[in-house]
């Protein structure tokens, strides 16, 4: 009997995931904001922390299996230099440095608008760690804005991987955020991703809610 119990709870639950996902969906999409962080590659992590060094994890983050590493590294540009700025893990297979506009100011460099690994032609910055100093060609981009979600949840919304939508923002600065892309993975959680610039000119939070409005041109 007891396992027969167990058998009919098992069920139960996971006959309510998609309700549940469908449900989470329907409240809006809570906000992530982006504070300046760069991604690793294998290399890099050596140079600049020494070899055979592996990152050390401090938090993980809302997105399955990333998290925010104990590691910073200090960002020279031709205008200024930025300390502490985090890496994020997992290690990657190239580097990217995510900032905002106005970091690119205080820096002396201008990174273009770009969705995540689409570093082609992007300006370039020395890095510097503990153990060294990488001059990076290109790498650094201000990140478009996104929305991280599962397939439960593009169906509930109407929406595919690759979708540009509009988001609607409520509150004393509302108003909208266009063009926004849509990127939907297993592994992924529903998040609405914007850089600091951005959250500030809304008057956004972490964690606070947003919905979507109207589905855009690819």
């Amino acid at each position: 009997m007891e396992q027969k119990l167990l058998e009919q709870i098992v069920s139960q639950i996971l006959a309510a995931i998609p309700n549940l996902e469908q449900a989470k969906a329907e409240k809006g999409i809570p906000v992530g904001v982006s504070n300046r962080h760069i991604h690793l590659s294998a290399e890099h992590i050596e140079t600049l922390f020494g070899s055979g060094h592996t990152l050390t994890k401090e938090k993980d983050l809302k997105q399955v299996g990333e998290f925010a590493a104990k590691e910073t590294v200090t960002l020279v540009g031709p205008k200024g230099v930025m300390r502490g700025v985090r890496v994020l893990g997992p290690v990657r297979t190239f580097t990217q440095l995510e900032i905002s506009r106005t970091d690119g100011f205080s820096l002396g460099v201008i990174p273009p608008l770009r969705d995540s690994g689409k570093i082609q032609g992007s300006p370039g910055i020395v890095l510097v760690g503990p153990k060294g100093a990488v001059t990076l060609t290109e790498g650094v981009i201000c990140a478009a804005r996104h929305i991280h979600m599962q397939e439960a949840d593009a169906r509930q919304l109407k929406v595919v991987d690759g979708d540009r939508v509009t988001v609607q923002v409520n509150g004393a600065r509302g108003g909208t955020f266009g063009n926004v892309l849509v990127r939907v993975h297993p592994d992924f959680r529903l998040e609405f991703h914007i850089d600091t610039d951005e959250a500030n000119a809304a008057e956004l939070k972490n964690g606070d809610i947003v919905t979507l409005c109207q589905v855009g041109e690819k």
